[in-house]
This record gives C-alpha cells, sequence and structure tokens, in this order.
C-alpha cells in the first residue's frame, strides 16, 4: 500500500510537471511574433518621423493644411468621441452576443496593455519632438494621441472579430481613419502626426497580442482565474 502511494503520488507529480512544461513550450511558441506584422506599422511611423525632418513631406503638410483650410467653415469635435469607438463596440458586440477570441478579463487585459504600451510612446515623443500644432496652439502635435487610439482600439477590434467577419475589422478601421481625417480637418494636426500616430497604435495592439501568453502565464495565473478581479488603469489623453 505504501510503495502504491508513492507510486501514485510520483505520477501526479509527474503528470503535473508535464502540463507545466507543456504550458510553458505553448507560451514559448505563442511568443514567436511575425515579423511580416511590423511591415505595415513600421512603414506608417517611419513616413511620421522622416516627416519631422523631410523639407519635402512637410511641404506635403502645409500644401494639405491649405487645402483644408479654405473648406473649413466650423470645427466638429466627433473625433473626441469616435477615437474610443472601436474598442467600445467591442465590448458592445459581446454584450449583444456577438462573441469575440477573448473573454472579458483576457481582452481587458489585453486592451490595456495597448493602451498603456500606446499612451507611453505618444507622450515621449510629444516631449521629446515638441511639433507645433497647425492651429499654433501648442508644442504637442506630433504623433496624434486620438489617431493612436484608435488604430489600437480598430485593431483590437480586428484581432477579436477577424474569425467572424473580416468585416468588423474594416469598420473599427474606417472609423479610425475617420478619426484622423477629422484631427487635420479641426486644424489639431499634420499628415505626419496622423500617419504615425496609426502606426503607433496598430503596433501597440499587435504587441499587446504578442505578449499577452507570457503575462497569462507568469502574472495573470489560472489560479486566480475563479475569483473576482478589478482593474484601473489611469489614462490621460
Amino acid at each position: 500500500m505504501f510503495l502504491f502511494f508513492i507510486f501514485g503520488t510520483s505520477l501526479i507529480y509527474g503528470q503535473n510537471t508535464v502540463n507545466d512544461t507543456i504550458i510553458v513550450q505553448d507560451t514559448l511558441s505563442n511568443l514567436k511574433f511575425n515579423y511580416k506584422q511590423l511591415i505595415i506599422p513600421g512603414v506608417l511611423v517611419s513616413y511620421g518621423v522622416i516627416g519631422l525632418e523631410s523639407d519635402q513631406l512637410k511641404g506635403y503638410n502645409s500644401d494639405i493644411k491649405k487645402e483644408v483650410n479654405e473648406d473649413i467653415d466650423h470645427k466638429i469635435s466627433i473625433d473626441d468621441f469616435s477615437q474610443w469607438a472601436p474598442a467600445v463596440s467591442v465590448y458592445s458586440l459581446n454584450a449583444f452576443g456577438v462573441k469575440g477570441k477573448h473573454n472579458l478579463k483576457d481582452r481587458s487585459i489585453i486592451l490595456a496593455s495597448s493602451y498603456l504600451m500606446m499612451s507611453a510612446t505618444v507622450f515621449a515623443l510629444k516631449g521629446i519632438t515638441k511639433v507645433e500644432r497647425p492651429d499654433g496652439s501648442s508644442n504637442n502635435s506630433f504623433p496624434s494621441g486620438h489617431t493612436a487610439t484608435a488604430f489600437a482600439g480598430a485593431e483590437f477590434m480586428y484581432q477579436e472579430y477577424k474569425d467572424q467577419s473580416i468585416w468588423y475589422g474594416i469598420a473599427g478601421y474606417a472609423v479610425a481613419t475617420g478619426t484622423g481625417l477629422f484631427r487635420m480637418y479641426n486644424d489639431r494636426h499634420w499628415l505626419t502626426d496622423v500617419v504615425a500616430g496609426a502606426g503607433i497604435g496598430i503596433l501597440s495592439t499587435k504587441a499587446a497580442y504578442w505578449m499577452y501568453p507570457f503575462l497569462q502565464h507568469k502574472v495573470f495565473k489560472s489560479s486566480i482565474e475563479n475569483k473576482t478581479t478589478s482593474m484601473i488603469m489611469p489614462f490621460y489623453n
């Protein structure tokens, strides 16, 4: 009986070890980031950064500003709200029974991680570059925080619903693009600000999905899954 107990305990311990090993291997395999995912956001961010010094791209900025200002009758503040629309839509769709890829806790952690990385990047670049806004109101134009927020949400919506229908992602990116256009229409940002903001937003959410398997295993362990958890994320735009 004693030998049987030891043998059974050894089997259980060995099984747990194997399971932990499998989890770690799966986590590491999920961390393999496909470099192709970096191409589009990389090009967008590069365009914005190059535009900080390129006379040609600065000329495009000025030409667009002149064209836009000729047609402006009054400003429209819809971009203050549309920046949040793609991310909020994910939760709304889930509330109406259209299930995304992740549950409430998982997708909230992913979105919070994305916003944290995006906000840190945007504020750091604003402080470093000190680009004057088109309306001359301040020197924190580059990159566009509204656009970054909108595109982070659009990529979030795409990732959650791409297996359901690609049209969810298209709708999210259409709203995000509109947000960027309204930032220029309202004379708050240059084209390079908006393009760079879009790239930062997309890249932040892609990185959040890439990192989440590691965070899930190392930080948000399964032992707390059955407990009620709350999360407060300070965010300023």
